[in-house]
This record gives structure tokens, C-alpha cells and sequence, in this order.
């Protein structure tokens, strides 16, 4: 039975920091690209960072870029995402996913949504 759960959300103000966790189980951790999708009200999901299987390449969304951090443990399961200069616009469910379809970490249509985390919740405001 797969399974992640994600942590680490709250409620920041603008330019603050947040680092979420996502720990995961029943499947091999260490053979799948993995990344982080966000899902914010009366929008679709939006994909935000991936890092392959080794740990060794990461992506990130243009929105985010050089404000965010992905890494992971493969030795731990984890996988994690350090978020700064935290701006309302990142506003979200945050979910952590394996890529399950495809070969591309930055396409989302490479991630099953049955598969994702339920999220943990980065709320940025005032």
C-alpha cells in the first residue's frame, strides 16, 4: 500500500520560510523521480519541483525558482522541499508525488493523482 505524508505547512507572512517533509512507503523509494504538486482553490494543479530518483537533478517552476529547494533521503523515504521569500500567490495544498507515467519530471501529466500525498496546507499572508 503506497503511502505519503506530507508536513511542515502552516501559516507564514510574506517573506517568510516554511520547509515541508514527505515521508513515504510501499513502494521502492529510491527508484522513482519524485516531486511536489500544489493545488490552490479554483485553480488546477500546478507541478512546482522534482528531483530524480538519485537525488542528484532537480527541477523547479519558473514561479518558484531560486526562492525554493527540493532534496531528499533516500536512505529515510523523505523527500523535501525548502520553501523561502514566501510570497500570497504560494498559497496552497502542497502534495508530494511519484512520477508513475512517462519520463518527464516536470510534466504533471507524468504523475497519477491517485498517487499523491493528501497535502499539507501553506496558507502566506499578513
Amino acid at each position: 500500500q503506497l503511502r505519503l505524508v506530507e508536513s511542515g505547512g502552516g501559516l507564514v507572512q510574506p517573506g517568510g520560510s516554511l520547509n515541508l517533509s514527505c515521508v513515504a512507503s510501499g513502494f521502492v523509494f529510491s527508484n522513482y523521480d519524485m516531486s511536489w504538486i500544489r493545488r490552490a482553490p479554483g485553480k488546477g494543479p500546478e507541478w512546482v519541483s522534482g528531483i530524480n530518483a538519485g537525488g542528484y537533478r532537480t527541477y523547479y517552476a519558473d514561479s518558484v525558482k531560486g526562492r525554493f529547494t527540493i532534496s531528499r533521503d533516500n536512505g529515510k523515504s523523505m523527500v523535501y522541499l525548502q520553501m523561502n521569500s514566501l510570497k500570497p500567490e504560494d498559497t496552497a495544498l502542497y502534495s508530494c508525488a511519484p512520477r508513475t507515467r512517462g519520463t518527464t519530471i516536470t510534466d504533471l501529466d507524468d504523475y497519477e493523482s491517485e498517487f499523491w500525498g493528501q497535502g499539507t496546507q501553506v496558507t502566506v499572508s499578513a
